[in-house]
């Protein structure tokens, strides 16, 4: 499940598009500030970040510098209703990989996130997840005290879980996920994994939850 942040502080045209892009199957977490978007991107990885440009505290084109700086490698589509060519030109020299104009066509700006995201990162970065730092790449986690030791199956769930940003995930979707969609596994078994993952990464600033009835989601306090 490929995860998308959606900066955008316009709250209708945000949750109409997010509840678009999550029709399609994308995981999405929301931010309507520059603060907002750059707490995400500091927690969480992203194949794709739907950027507005005219923000409350700031413009999209400062927090695409930023995560370019920072070495964040998802792919960057703006969304603005500038459509100068000297905006394009400053757009792309910040960092962002297509600009879409507003108003735009639906089909359009989803035709274009979904070419995004086939597109492989140039650069690669982890996960922060309160005082733990997960990097896929190496398959590892660190805490204060050093590497936190996860068993594949576990690793495999928290990454799971940070991609699905707060979305509840079913236990059939982490089981596709995880396990593979050909394997038999009871689905009690992703509640072990998970209690195992709790005592394992102990932080105040984040929660595995479980969601009665339903699943688990990745709560950040």
């Amino acid at each position: 499940m490929s995860a998308i942040l959606l900066v955008e502080d316009d709250e209708n045209l945000r949750l109409t598009l997010a509840d678009n892009l999550e029709e399609q199957g994308y995981a999405v977490t929301q931010a309507a500030t520059v603060k907002a978007g750059w707490e995400a991107l500091e927690a969480a990885r992203f194949e794709v970040v739907v950027l507005d440009l005219m923000l409350p505290d700031g413009d999209g084109y400062a927090l695409c510098r930023r995560l370019r700086g920072a070495g964040h490698g998802c792919r960057v589509l703006m969304l603005t209703a500038r459509s100068l060519e000297e905006d394009l030109v400053r757009g792309f020299e910040a960092g962002a990989d297509d600009y879409l104009a507003k108003p735009y066509r639906l089909r359009e700006l989803l035709a274009r996130v979904a070419a995004l995201v086939r597109r492989k990162p140039t650069l690669e970065t982890g996960h922060r997840l309160g005082r733990f730092r997960i990097d896929e790449d190496a398959r590892t986690v660190t805490g204060p005290d050093g590497a936190v030791e996860l068993t594949r199956k576990e690793f495999d769930l928290l990454v799971c879980l940070l991609r699905g940003g707060e979305k509840v995930l079913s236990r059939d979707e982490i089981l596709d996920a995880v396990w593979g969609a050909d394997v038999v596994v009871d689905t009690h078994t992703v509640d072990n994994f998970v209690s195992s993952l709790k005592k394992k990464l102990k932080d105040d600033s984040f929660e595995l939850k479980t969601v009665r009835g339903v699943g688990f989601r990745l709560v950040r306090q």
